[in-house]
């Protein structure tokens, strides 16, 4: 019989997120936060720029907003965006309150940044090591309030209905006394925990949960080149998929304009936007500037524009890559202002003070994902998702510069007064079935396995990159459909291990970007498509997906 854990909230992730969720929540009930490596590997420890905040006594909330909305390409949730921008500065001051260390002036005050898109100096940060800080903070803090987190495990699948021994499962009623367990509806939606692999044991534990928040972050992985972590496999946009949660605008994935050109580097090494806000200038091969020509704000366009002009530009001249020029600033500043990227250019033989450095776009950051409320809950029942697993509506048709830390801080903690204020019924008492672990455990198909990432990889970078077209996603539609099929096959012949988990995600993922950028039949935001090329009137129109019963 495998083992059982009951809990109150299952938060799966570890990043900004799900520590802040967790941080949050463990006055409210018992907590346990799920990883599948190390707690501290996570695309927020990677994350350069910083925390975008009204701070400045020039700047406003309406400014925020309106360079979101902006930079969301008409189809940002406007309620969503101000939830963002108001409640975001409360929670940054928060951070500073629990011992973030972020750059200050000379006066005491916090240093702000700017970076693409935004109109005023807005970005909080910790040099260029901004991600690094917040999870640090956070971590101390959940582990000061006691929050109990497991490394190395995977959620292999959410509970739903399908998995209880007895379907006439408790819930909660509408007009009833908070928590009051009552009869619901056989054909209602809920989420009861999750079954858990363990990458040690290899043993598949039940957990039962009143609330499971998804904190699971991006799916860069799904692309060849990109500037994510290996576990950045789209785990919370599969698993909420396969548990019939909706799934919205997939078609946006967002492309960093800058990441250093590395030929065989096992993943492009981040050049902060902040540097660019520094100052710093792009060049052609020819090391004169081209911005200008693709839009007025130059180096200060929002991403997508400025991964496009540099797409262009390399297809134009037929270079590998471009130049990001910051010689213009002085040594000892930028040593100062961007400490990582300075050395880590330095190892490499370039002094960025003198010397430009060589950047292409890669994948980076997931603006759609599952469909959320304004506090984080799906239309399952029980299931709530937050950071950049979430479509919340903020980031709309392309993410604004350093607004993901702060979304990661502002819903969490949506969700968790939620929860707060209408906590969900107990399930301990709720029968689930066993996992069946029966499977072959055959090493001669690894090599199968590592062929299907690359495979997966190479055609999303291929045909669903910057730039796509109707052939384009026809031919990596065909393809991934394929893959799926196979990995499924994979997945229900072989036991349970963690690279055949993030195999299965990842393919289902990409399946899923691709079908969304089919449905859209325009360019907006950072989806192109040489076959429409304008955009549509700027109504908010999302692309939806939701699985079918019968889905395989």
């Amino acid at each position: 019989m495998a083992a059982r854990i009951d809990v109150d909230f299952l938060i799966i992730g570890s990043g900004v997120s799900g520590l802040y969720a967790a941080y949050l929540l463990a006055d409210l009930g018992e907590t346990l936060v799920l990883t599948k490596a190390r707690m501290d590997e996570a695309s927020t420890s990677l994350a350069q720029g910083g925390i975008a905040s009204v701070i400045a006594a020039t700047d406003s909330i309406e400014k925020h907003i309106q360079d979101t909305l902006d930079a969301g390409a008409g189809l940002c949730d406007p309620a969503a965006v101000r939830c963002l921008v108001a409640e975001g500065p409360e929670h940054v001051r928060r951070l500073v309150e629990m011992g973030a260390n972020f750059r200050r002036t000379a006066q005491g005050e916090l240093d702000l940044g700017r970076e693409g898109g935004h109109s005023e100096n807005r970005i909080v940060h910790a040099d260029d090591l901004t991600g690094r800080e917040v999870e640090r903070t956070l971590l101390a803090a959940v582990r000061e309030r006691g929050v109990e987190i497991r490394e190395y495990v995977s959620a292999v699948e959410l509970i739903t209905r399908y998995h209880l021994k007895d379907s006439r499962v408790l819930g909660r009623r509408a007009g009833t006394s908070t928590g009051d367990a009552v009869a619901t509806p056989e054909g209602a939606p809920r989420c009861f925990g999750a079954y858990v692999y363990d990458r040690h044991s290899w043993d598949v534990t039940i957990v039962r949960a009143r609330a499971v928040i998804l904190a699971t972050g991006g799916a860069a992985q799904v692309y060849l080149h990109n500037t994510n972590p290996e576990v950045a496999t789209g785990d919370g946009v599969a698993l909420a998929y396969r548990a019939g949660a909706e799934i919205a605008n997939m078609e946006f994935y967002q492309f960093h304009p800058t990441a250093l050109y590395e030929p065989g580097a096992s993943r492009p090494f981040l050049i902060s936007e902040a540097l660019r806000g520094y100052g710093a200038r792009l060049l052609g091969p020819d090391l004169r500037p081209f911005m200008e020509r693709y839009d007025p704000r130059a180096e200060l366009a929002p991403r997508d524009i400025v991964a496009r002009a540099i797409d262009a530009e390399l297809k134009r001249t037929g270079a590998r890559h471009v130049w990001l020029d910051a010689s213009g600033k002085g040594r000892e500043q930028l040593m100062g202002s961007f400490p990582t990227i300075f050395a880590h250019c330095l190892d490499r033989g370039m002094d960025i003070s003198r010397d430009p450095i060589p950047v292409v776009p890669a994948a980076h950051y997931m603006c759609g994902g599952v469909r959320t409320d304004l506090h984080g809950q799906t239309c399952i029942e029980g299931l709530y998702v937050t950071g950049e697993a979430a479509c919340t509506g903020v980031h709309g048709g392309n993410r604004l510069a350093s607004n993901s830390l702060l979304e990661g801080l502002v819903f969490s903690w949506r969700i968790a007064d939620c929860l707060k204020q209408s906590p969900p019924p107990a399930v301990n008492q709720i029968e689930i079935k066993e996992w069946q672990k029966e499977g072959l455990a055959n090493a001669e198909e690894w090599i199968l396995v590592q062929h299907d990432f690359e495979e997966i990889k190479k055609v999303m970078w291929d045909y669903v990159g910057i730039v796509r077209s109707d052939l384009r996603l026809n031919r990596a539609l065909r393809r991934v459909h394929l893959l799926h099929a196979e990995i499924e096959d994979f997945y229900r012949r072989t036991v349970i291990q963690n690279k055949i988990l993030e195999l299965r995600n990842l393919a289902l993922t990409a399946r899923l970007i691709v079908q969304s950028a089919m449905a859209r039949k325009e360019s907006r935001g950072l989806h192109y498509s040489t076959d429409y090329p304008e955009s549509r009137a700027p109504s908010r129109q999302d692309t939806v997906l939701q699985r079918r019963s019968a889905e395989i």
